[in-house]
């Protein structure tokens, strides 16, 4: 026989539950920011400068390329550095649907604006150390605007020509070795009323001289 009270322990456990599964399966999209809405990278490429045209889910960059230039009438292999360059695909989702029979629909104000972005090489292995085991972080300016049910591509650039004139990548002109990283690439933006709000995407990077054709 269940007491009147075991019976209220038992209910209180069960709303405990309850309320433990929604803030695991919410609870890093409530806690993304104040804005109402949020960004999603639907995909993230690259493509090194010295091919832009041949983008991918995976970039292959060259620290240095021999580019056939005329030199006093001779054709010759100049080596030069080109940028690399990223493109991501976003979309705005509101962070409250509504319910089936009463959706939740988005106003002007949920528009999101795009500003700045962020770029962090990483290593599997750990060794993290900038300038020694793989390029400084850096910041860069974008910009674009996207309404919930609309998407935005934004071109950027990935990896700068300075890093490749920098260590470690420098050495790799002389060096077989190939450096692979897992590049974190953060949004950064706000909503019409001024709410912060961004959004991190990966893509890999090897960092090598390849070879030229």
């Amino acid at each position: 026989m269940i007491t009147k009270w075991r019976a209220v322990r038992m209910t209180t456990l069960l709303m405990l539950i309850v309320g433990l599964l929604a803030s695991v399966s919410c609870g890093d999209v409530a806690r993304s920011g104040r804005a109402p809405a949020f960004l999603v990278i639907d995909l993230l490429t690259a493509a090194s400068g010295a091919t832009p045209g041949e983008i991918g889910n995976v970039l292959a960059s060259d620290v240095e390329t021999l580019v056939t230039r005329t030199v006093n009438g001779q054709q010759v292999p100049v080596a030069t550095i080109f940028e690399d360059v990223g493109q991501a695909t976003l979309r705005v989702l509101l962070k409250d649907q509504g319910n089936p029979g009463a959706t939740a629909g988005p106003s002007n104000l949920n528009w999101l604006k795009v500003n700045r972005y962020r770029v962090v090489y990483k290593r599997a292995d750990g060794r993290n150390t900038p300038g020694v085991d793989v390029p400084y972080p850096w910041d860069g300016a974008v910009t674009g605007s996207v309404r919930v049910g609309g998407s935005l591509s934004l071109s950027f650039e990935i990896v700068r020509h300075s890093a490749k004139q920098e260590a470690p990548l420098a050495g790799l002109v002389f060096s077989p070795t190939i450096l692979t990283t897992i590049t974190e690439v953060t949004f950064y933006g706000q909503d019409l009323v001024g709410n912060e709000i961004s959004v991190t995407g990966t893509i890999q990077i090897d960092f090598g001289n390849f070879g030229d054709f």
